[in-house]
């Protein structure tokens, strides 16, 4: 393993000064990678039973309840029900812009450090080219002070270009892969998201109307004052 190591690294080393922010990119793209992918967990944004378990306290007339249930999540689903209970009573229109707005931010959280990720898989293959450039400067530069009359003379700059090329696409395919994976990911998160919000709505809305319904079957009832 130790001399894997050591055969990789001095590999690497050849592709020039070029191979630093090369690694520095792969490394930093894994780390944003890993974070998303277990910060984009459904459980963590859409907690399983939550929406159900809220709308039995709504349906039972447990709006403080079920305010007190979405106090205690820290889901983002949580975070968007709480907003839309706290304006119970308030127009559909009110509730839903409400929702809206805190929608946006929690799509903001899911979208989180992705851009970094999209950045590295830019980048990359960018810098890649540099190296094959550095490297390929090098070998002419061989070439008109020792000629072509010895390859080997050669080799030291082709190597370069290729390593720091090979490198760069190494790094920014897979980078490219998990972005849209990651972006894949949060879209679908967002699209159950926005149903919610648009049942939390309606939920809401139905219930109060019910509640004035029954309000004014009381007060139609003989005696009632």
């Amino acid at each position: 393993m130790i001399s894997y190591i050591s055969e990789s690294a001095a590999f690497l080393s050849k592709g020039g000064i070029v191979m630093i922010p090369i690694i520095i990119c792969s490394l930093i793209g894994f780390a944003v990678f890993v974070e998303r992918l277990l910060a984009l967990k459904r459980d963590k944004i859409i907690p399983a039973d939550l929406f159900e378990e809220t709308k039995v306290l709504i349906l039972d007339h447990k709006i403080n309840e079920a305010l007190e249930l979405c106090n205690a999540n820290g889901s983002s689903l949580a975070r968007i029900l709480r907003v839309g209970i706290k304006n119970y009573g308030r127009s559909r229109e009110a509730v839903k812009e409400v929702i809206e707005e805190v929608g946006r931010r929690e799509v903001a959280f899911l979208d989180k450090y992705t851009g970094i990720m999209g950045t590295v898989a830019n980048i990359t293959p960018l810098l890649g080219l540099l190296g094959t450039v550095s490297g390929m400067i090098k070998a002419f530069n061989l070439i008109s002070s020792v000629g072509v009359g010895d390859p080997a003379v050669l080799a030291g700059g082709i190597s370069e270009a290729l390593i720091t090329t090979a490198s760069g696409l190494t790094v920014a395919i897979p980078t490219f892969v998990g972005y849209k994976f990651l972006l894949s990911k949060a879209d679908i998160l967002v699209i159950e998201m926005e149903e919610f919000s648009t049942d939390v709505v309606e939920l809401l809305k139905g219930e109060e109307e019910e509640n004035l319904k029954s309000r004014g079957r009381t007060a139609d009832r003989p005696g009632s004052s």
